[in-house]
């Protein structure tokens, strides 16, 4: 009755299914392993925007690097703003996805160190984005400056190209090592992202929370692989079996075909 699953047809289905099932079920652990690894990031990030702040350098120094437990730690530091020596952070966008700036402003602090800050977007003056744009002024005086510990930007991480031959007080990435050597300073590793205090004007305009990854849809896609993967087997036999009743029922019609047919003379 089910001889036709050895023709070459069947012989083949049956091949593709017997691939596509440890396949499909190897995507299932992949997409858990996804969710994992977001679900990690995400409380990473959580734990560490609900942390009490704490002053920049019990986090970072010099030549520091900052971990991905810093990250995101909600430091203070008093100082005051260098807005000579500040420099913009080209092709940045803000929350309705405009192209513009970063305004990054050394502060330096009261022991002579400096702490990079990044005071938030500013709109491109043009097109071109060649020309130093205009910076609102930076809070003068001492100030206390509230934000989160980020660690320095590179191209692996970031996906931006470090560019060369850029106009000047211009930069493609946040780096403290690179702006120790600029400004000729001791430069706390990493870079905090203002929130407080807020501009006045509310431009620059501060950069949001970091948003949460997506890590349900993950757990979802892994079900559904493996879902996929139960459903090939089941598929098979449906098929299987809806074909063995279609040939069981040609070959009882064909003997009723024969016998009706008129003799030859």
């Amino acid at each position: 009755m089910y001889r036709f699953l050895l023709s070459r047809q069947w012989v083949i289905l049956t091949l593709v299914a017997l691939i596509l099932i440890p396949t499909m079920i190897r995507l299932g652990f992949w997409q858990m392993h996804r969710y994992e690894e977001r679900s990690a990031r995400n409380q990473l990030v959580a734990d560490a925007l609900e942390a009490k702040p704490v002053p920049v350098e019990k986090l970072t120094s010099p030549g520091h690097t900052v971990t991905t437990k810093e990250r995101y730690r909600t430091v203070t530091a008093q100082g005051r703003f260098d807005t000579d020596r500040e420099v913009v952070v080209r092709r940045r966008v803000n929350a309705d996805e405009e192209v513009g700036f970063h305004v990054l402003t050394p502060l330096v602090l009261t022991d002579g160190k400096v702490l990079l800050v990044n005071r938030g977007w500013i709109p491109a003056d043009g097109p071109s984005q060649t020309a130093f744009p205009k910076v609102p002024a930076a809070q003068s005086g001492t100030v206390t400056v509230t934000g989160r510990l980020m660690p320095d930007e590179t191209t692996e991480a970031s996906g931006i190209k470090n560019l060369k031959g850029l106009p000047d007080r211009q930069v493609m990435l946040i780096n403290s090592e690179r702006e120790a050597g600029r400004l000729d300073a001791d430069v706390l590793g990493g870079y905090v992202v203002q929130t407080a205090p807020e501009p006045k004007g509310d431009t620059p305009e501060l950069i949001g929370k970091p948003g949460n990854e997506n890590a349900p849809l993950n757990y979802a896609y892994a079900l559904q692989w493996w879902l996929f993967a139960a459903g090939v087997p089941i598929g098979w036999v449906v098929l299987a079996r809806r074909e063995a009743r279609e040939r069981a029922a040609a070959a009882a019609a064909a003997p009723e075909e024969t016998e009706s047919a008129p003799a030859s003379v």
